[in-house]
């Protein structure tokens, strides 16, 4: 391998409001079903809110990815966080079903407008020399703030939501000081064409039956699963393990006062641990990252693609026997799904980003996302089964379902690959 190209400053400017973001993002999200059901809606409403949610979330960098392409990542930057600070706020006013629901679509859509913005940045300032690593640590700043938001926010709520929404709110505001002063737009071949051609552009790569089917078997088989991940853990921690009894094992490990000062709360004078706190794959892949990315980055794309599902489908398992068996294996159960994910997420990304001219980082970026869209919109099923397995007397189902569902994506990756063929990665 030739020698690594340093990484510019942009790069890493890039990467710091990233984190922010994400403190933001997942800050509200991990914990949003437990808030909800505290306002007394149930699974089925959560489910609904968050197929929304993550629906628009990843339609609209179809669109803000050629807006970015065209007017330039810095505008289009700004643009979304005009958007994003004000509908935080409004969390704190909308307690209706429909004001929610409207109050997260917007927040949705203003997350929808950042998202391809800095991953297009790090293709734009990283060659096939230094790719790999780059897109690792893309993925590790992305879960430093996914880390550290619901950490954060779990103690936060514990208080008072309201301190939840002003916190997020104020990551946004630091992200849009970050950028007026310090985001400088990468340099990359920019093309003159208008919209119109750029939209052009999203139907003719959408027109390649291939490549639409490559991303329709990736939202069904990938996204979908992995999103109800997500959707549903917190929960799932929340109302079926025993957190007191996760707090004692916790605390028997790194100690009483640290369990209590990161990831417990007091209620009704019993600690117990925050379930958004743990049930995320962001602290671990903080750790893991950079060596998984270094492990994997001379291996093909694809192989290592089958890898990671099977990971994670043992992830499933072990989180589903955790309800029966013992609590403490939920730790084990996201350790393994999220070794899954650094295998998995980032390498499918970069395998797509890199199909794409230097030059069109932007637009396929967003076309990338319409896979995400498509996994995005249909999870929110999986919250809904996952009541109705508690109401069945066995909500640990909803995790075997899960391991079955990344199984048949297993096989229909293998056979896509097998039969159509892979797609040609462009070396610079």
């Amino acid at each position: 391998m030739s020698k690594r190209t340093s990484f510019p400053r942009v790069f890493w400017v890039a990467n710091s409001i990233e984190i922010f973001e994400r403190f933001a993002y997942y800050g509200i999200y991990m914990g949003f079903g437990i808030y909800l059901q505290k306002l007394g809606y149930t699974k089925g409403d959560l489910g609904i809110i968050q197929s929304i949610f993550l629906a628009i979330s990843y339609l609209t960098p179809l669109f803000s990815g050629t807006f970015a392409d065209r007017y330039g990542f810095k505008k289009v930057l700004i643009i979304s966080y005009l958007a994003y600070l004000p509908s935080i706020l409004m969390l704190i006013y909308f307690k209706t079903f429909s004001g929610i629901a409207l109050t997260m679509l917007t927040i949705g859509f203003a997350a929808g407008i950042f998202k391809p913005l800095i991953s297009a940045t790090v293709r734009a300032t990283t060659d096939s020399t230094n790719k790999t690593l780059g897109f690792g640590i893309f993925y590790m700043m992305v879960n430093l703030g996914a880390s550290a938001g619901p950490l954060v926010m779990g103690k936060l709520r514990a208080m008072s939501w309201d301190y939840v929404f002003y916190t997020a709110a104020g990551a946004i505001a630091v992200m849009f000081v970050i950028t007026l002063l310090f985001y400088k737009e990468p340099k990359r071949d920019l093309d003159n064409v208008s919209l119109k051609q750029k939209f052009r552009d999203i139907g003719i790569a959408l027109s390649d039956f291939k490549f639409l089917l490559f991303l329709i078997i990736l939202g069904l088989f990938y996204w979908m699963p992995f999103w109800a991940f997500f959707n549903i853990l917190a929960v799932y921690i929340n109302d079926y393990l025993d957190t007191a009894q996760l707090f004692n094992g916790v605390s028997g490990v790194i100690g009483q006062g640290i369990t209590k000062a990161l990831i417990a709360s007091e209620t009704d004078g019993v600690w117990r641990i925050n379930a958004e706190a743990i049930s995320h794959t962001g602290y671990i892949i903080i750790i893991f990252q950079i060596l998984i990315s270094r492990v994997f980055e001379k291996r093909k794309a694809i192989p290592s693609f089958l890898f990671g599902l099977f990971v994670a489908i043992a992830g499933f398992v072990v989180l589903g026997i955790s309800v029966t068996a013992a609590s403490g294996l939920v730790f084990l159960g996201v350790f393994l799904f999220a070794i899954g994910e650094m295998i998995t997420s980032p390498r499918i990304q970069e395998y797509i980003m890199w199909i794409a001219p230097k030059e069109k980082a932007g637009l396929y970026m967003g076309t990338n996302f319409l896979a995400v869209c498509i996994g995005a919109l249909s999870s929110g099923i999986y919250t809904w089964i996952m009541g109705k397995f508690e109401i069945a007397g066995h909500p640990e189902y909803i995790m075997y379902t899960l391991a079955l569902h990344l199984l048949i994506g297993i096989l229909a990756v293998f056979i896509f690959d097998k039969t159509l063929g892979g797609f040609k990665e462009r070396q610079e």
